[in-house]
């Protein structure tokens, strides 16, 4: 590489979306925010659905900006998984985008594993039992309109990246996360498809994380100033792939938490791990870069905390921003509520007449815990009860892939708060190693990077940069909770 790489990495989250742009010198990778817009499912007809159109705009809006500020040598995007949108045979999208939190696939689920059988479709998909899989949204689109007349159906980064350069396709980290991927085949899983009766014809063309996707449009480019020739690439585009490439380099063998909306916890392994105890012990195989693994857990995550936020600002509650509610939390007694953090009940956004603090207090309740009703009672629970299910996740994980575990790293959001790493520490008893926040996108700058000539053969070398330019915060695991005891009563 002569020179330095910039590039705009644009990091989608289900509640916000941040366009960065990226330099990566031989000596660093650098990353800044240029645009943060607000994100969230629009509710319509009784219907959850992404403003996905509204999503594009603000990404143009974003890349304008580090056009505007610099050279600009690539762009990458990286989102949430599974969620898609159709198009039709002239390319155009076929209606709204469904959010999985929608309650369309409310069911589907057992009866898709009633007709092909659980063992057969974990051996093919290797992915855990969550109920808004693609699969599953797609088994509860049979028959409707939309997928009937459809052509071609694209996940979300892939969807962003044709309307940027009118090439369809899909990443394979994130097309492993579908449960219709075959991890056996490295192909799309036609034979799950047709034994369903679902349309497997309109699955895209898959591509490698670090392919190119292809310039940009000549409109495109006009409208956001930049050159026409400007490739898009494919990065690791399912945000966990790109947050486990921003792991900065360690010694000793490590699981890590991608701590944000979700809580993925988990392993990087060289091939999956498609064992009958795996699935029953439901965890998911999802590809990452360079031939690698991800065995992991998805865990509820900071949903539960940013929804229960949102309920007490509506309410008009005094005192309840997080960095004020998790400093009351600390003091709070450890462990004196735990919940189920992944129950289901808590998978739907918090409503005016289903708030997600009811929830929670409803869940101590049913397990004869004391019932949390402020919002500081409420946070401690929240922060003990994740703390409780990485402990249990990072210790199954280890004993299903037979690999030791020295160390505990966690990145994105969570890696911020302090209380949420110190106990997540204390559960696991293991050093537990906290940030870069930005990980996902340090993962998406580094892929564009080594696609765009930078001297970053492999993970080591991505990581080694990531250590060099980011410090991480260290904390000692401490005697005293029972967590042992405090992960029984979750059961």
């Amino acid at each position: 590489m002569s020179g330095a790489v910039r590039v705009a990495a644009v990091d989608l989250g289900a509640t916000s979306g941040r366009v960065m742009s990226g330099r990566i010198t031989t000596e660093r990778v650098e990353i800044n925010e240029m645009h943060r817009f607000p994100n969230g499912a629009v509710r319509a007809r009784g219907a959850l659905f992404w403003d996905v159109l509204g999503i594009h705009r603000e990404t143009l809006s974003g890349i304008r900006e580090v056009a505007r500020t610099g050279p600009l040598h690539g762009i990458g995007i990286d989102s949430w998984a599974i969620d898609y949108g159709l198009l039709d045979r002239d390319g155009q999208l076929l209606g709204s985008v469904f959010s999985h939190r929608d309650s369309r696939t409310d069911g589907v689920a057992e009866k898709v594993v009633a007709e092909l059988g659980a063992r057969e479709l974990y051996a093919t998909t290797g992915i855990q039992q969550l109920p808004f899989n693609t699969l599953y949204q797609l088994a509860a689109a049979r028959g409707t309109a939309a997928l009937e007349a459809a052509d071609t159906l694209l996940l979300l980064p892939d969807l962003l990246g044709y309307w940027l350069t009118g090439v369809p396709g899909a990443e394979r980290t994130n097309a492993s996360t579908t449960q219709l991927y075959d991890l056996r085949t490295d192909d799309w899983a036609i034979e799950l498809c047709r034994r369903l009766g679902l349309p497997w014809g309109i699955l895209p063309p898959l591509r490698d994380p670090g392919s190119v996707l292809g310039p940009l449009l000549p409109d495109v480019a006009h409208e956001i100033g930049a050159a026409p020739d400007v490739p898009v690439v494919a990065v690791g585009s399912h945000d966990t792939a790109s947050a486990v490439v921003g792991v900065p380099a360690t010694t000793g063998d490590f699981a890590y938490i991608s701590s944000g909306t979700w809580s993925l916890v988990g392993l990087e392994l060289d091939a999956p791990v498609l064992t009958e105890d795996a699935r029953a012990a439901d965890f998911t195989n999802e590809l990452g870069i360079d031939g690698t693994v991800r065995f992991l857990k998805n865990v509820m995550g900071l949903w539960v905390l940013s929804e229960s936020l949102r309920s007490w600002s509506e309410r008009r509650y005094a005192d309840v921003g997080l960095r004020s509610l998790v400093a009351a939390a600390t003091d709070f007694e450890p462990l004196r509520t735990v919940v189920d953090i992944n129950d289901p009940r808590l998978l739907a956004p918090s409503t005016a007449t289903d708030p997600m603090p009811e929830r929670i207090a409803s869940l101590a309740a049913e397990a004869g815990e004391v019932v949390p009703h402020s919002p500081v009672a409420v946070t401690r629970c929240i922060v003990d009860s994740l703390a409780v299910a990485y402990r249990r996740h990072v210790r199954t994980a280890a004993e299903l892939a037979g690999v030791p575990v020295e160390v505990v790293h966690v990145v994105g959001g969570g890696s911020q708060n302090e209380l949420l790493c110190q106990m997540t520490a204390d559960a696991c008893g293991l050093p537990v190693l906290a940030g870069p926040v930005e990980a996902a996108a340090l993962g998406n700058v580094l892929v564009q990077g080594r696609a765009l000539g930078a001297d970053l053969p492999g993970l080591p070398a991505m990581r080694d940069l990531v250590a060099r330019s980011y410090d991480v915060r260290r904390f000692e695991p401490r005697d005293g909770a029972d967590w042992a005891a405090a992960e029984r009563r979750v059961g």
